[in-house]
């Protein structure tokens, strides 16, 4: 048969019993606090996560809007530097590519070259060693042109009706052309060396046209 059971025994196991309980009830206060608190911490790492990818896309984005922009800078001032160098791109060859271990911002670096390219652009004076090519092309351009007046006076002088009235002219008019003819090779002289023809050297083509002219007409 059982034993009765005593009000101490009872009353031990009660609290007992509550002790127990309240022990349970604070650990599973614990684990919720502990799972609330790592979901907030997930949560939030996930908002950061989130928030670092956008971020990352915002600066892809920005990263290859500048590699479009300084790629077609590149081939702006790479055309402008093929023109100036002259032969068609043929002397520069090809734009460089990037180097894989290129740093820094390119912007300031494509700034400096346009820079560059604006103060090359701003032509020089001829130098006076020069002076003996312009005297030159003036004696050159009045010779021309007097051979030219030359042989359209022979060919008049050999045709009839209009043609024999109106090659003289010509021929006069091609003769007195002479001394401004040698501009054009003295152009070219400038455009070689990247320098303006500035009013001296226009002045020694024609000087020296002008006077081969007149040596030319008086003398032959």
């Amino acid at each position: 048969m059982n034993e009765p059971v005593t009000s101490q025994t009872y009353a031990a196991a009660l609290r007992r019993l509550a002790e127990l309980t309240a022990r349970v009830r604070e650990q599973q206060a614990e684990a919720h606090t502990w799972y609330e608190q790592q979901c907030a911490a997930a949560d939030r790492a996930v908002a950061e996560s989130a928030e670092e990818v956008n971020r990352a896309e915002r600066e892809l984005v920005a990263a290859r809007e500048t590699q479009e922009r300084v790629d077609a800078e590149v081939a702006v001032l790479w055309q402008e530097l093929n023109a100036r160098l002259g032969g068609g791109g043929r002397r520069a060859g090809a734009p460089p590519t990037p180097r894989a271990d290129a740093t820094g911002d390119p912007l300031p670096l494509l700034e400096g070259v346009r820079d560059l390219l604006r103060r090359t652009r701003q032509r020089a004076e001829l130098s006076g060693k020069v002076n003996p090519l312009m005297l030159l092309c003036g004696l050159g351009g009045a010779v021309l042109a007097y051979a030219l007046g030359v042989g359209a006076r022979a060919l008049g002088a050999r045709s009839e009706g209009e043609l024999a009235v109106g090659l003289p002219v010509l021929a006069l008019v091609i003769t007195l052309l002479g001394p401004v003819l040698g501009l054009l090779p003295a152009r070219l002289i400038a455009d070689r060396q990247h320098a303006v023809l500035t009013p001296r050297p226009v002045l020694l083509v024609v000087t020296a046209g002008l006077t081969t002219t007149l040596l030319l007409l008086t003398t032959l």
